[in-house]
């Protein structure tokens, strides 16, 4: 693992229009030593194909348009179903209710990030670091 850089494909769903979370984490995480592919807006479909097409060990993707649940489970069950899910990261981030948590967990998502959490740089980087290995050596 140490050999190797982490690399996180980035993006957010079609609907969205801000962008200063998934920019803003990006940089942390090649700040922190990954490879970041940008794939920005998104349908779950293309962040799936893209995945695959790049071999990312995790997938992040910024949130604020209230789709999170449906778009979620649109992502992971795409996942599941082109055979990427058991080995790679997923996590999700931005504005959503905070109801939304549980069951965006229970959807699949490895780690939740909502409103706040972009301050601790560190959480997030160690989170992906500690997903991804976990993920590795299951």
């Amino acid at each position: 693992m140490a050999d190797k850089k982490i690399k996180v494909l980035m993006g957010q769903f079609s609907l969205e229009t801000h962008t200063r979370g998934l920019f803003v984490v990006s940089g942390m995480l090649r700040d922190a030593g990954m490879e970041v592919v940008l794939i920005g807006n998104a349908t779950p479909e293309q962040i799936i194909e893209t995945a695959v097409q790049e071999d990312v060990d995790a997938i992040g993707i910024s949130t604020y348009c209230g789709g999170e649940l449906v778009l979620g489970k649109s992502l992971i069950d795409e996942a599941v179903k082109k055979g990427i899910k058991e080995r790679t990261a997923f996590m999700i981030g931005g504005i959503f209710p905070p109801e939304d948590e549980p069951k965006l967990k229970e959807i699949g998502f490895d780690g939740i990030f909502p409103p706040g959490a972009v301050s601790s740089r560190e959480a997030i980087c160690d989170f992906v670091k500690k997903a991804v290995e976990s993920k590795q050596s299951a």
